[in-house]
């Protein structure tokens, strides 16, 4: 039997990744609520690091960032009120830097985000954030059908441990590994770290 292929090998449709000159930055929910709320992350810190890394890069070079920000219910996950809501300070916007708020975990999904990255002009996307498997694969995958490009930088990508449906657990190394993956099969281009880019 011969090795698997993904779907952009067999289809021919693959793509290489891109550079953060000709691309936007896309950070999804680098929120206080993964660091010290009920959804922290244990891959957070490593995770946030490259996230710096990439940030600084892009604005080195004056490429466009895009922070999306997810806004939650008051007093519980993502409390868009209080402290758990907010950016995580070490990657948080600056003034003139695109923010985004959103909902539902795609990003795309009741935002202007589409129109946003239309005025900015740039059909390849960088992205990192959190959670892998929810908000950052939801958002790369609906990319696709808006026609974007996006590179996943592995390692500025973090998710959490989650029960299985054999009551089992899968830890957050693998779901991440698992997510993306499925990502690198038809949706994204996957580089492991942020020094691939900048």
């Amino acid at each position: 039997m011969s090795a698997p292929k993904s779907m952009f090998q067999l289809s021919g449709r693959g793509y290489p990744p891109a550079s953060l000159n000709n691309a936007t930055l896309v950070i999804i929910d680098a929120q206080e609520e993964y660091r010290s709320g009920v959804l922290a992350l244990p891959g957070l810190d490593a995770a946030l690091e490259e996230i710096a890394t990439l940030l600084a890069a892009a604005r080195a070079i004056g490429s466009a960032v895009v922070h999306v920000k997810h806004l939650g219910v008051p007093g519980g996950l993502l409390d868009p009120q209080g402290e758990r809501g907010q950016h995580l300070p070490e990657v948080a916007p600056l003034p003139g830097e695109i923010v985004v708020e959103k909902r539902l975990p795609n990003a795309f999904a009741g935002t202007e985000l589409h129109d946003r990255l239309q005025d900015i002009g740039h059909l390849d996307l960088v992205v990192c954030g959190f959670m892998t498997h929810s908000s950052v694969s939801t958002t790369v995958r609906a990319a696709k059908d808006y026609g974007y490009r996006c590179t996943l930088v592995s390692a500025a990508c973090a998710t959490r441990d989650l029960p299985t449906v054999d009551g089992g657990v899968i830890s957050a190394d693998e779901m991440h590994r698992v997510e993306v993956i499925a990502l690198a099969d038809n949706f994204a281009s996957v580089v492991p770290h942020a020094r691939a880019l900048a």
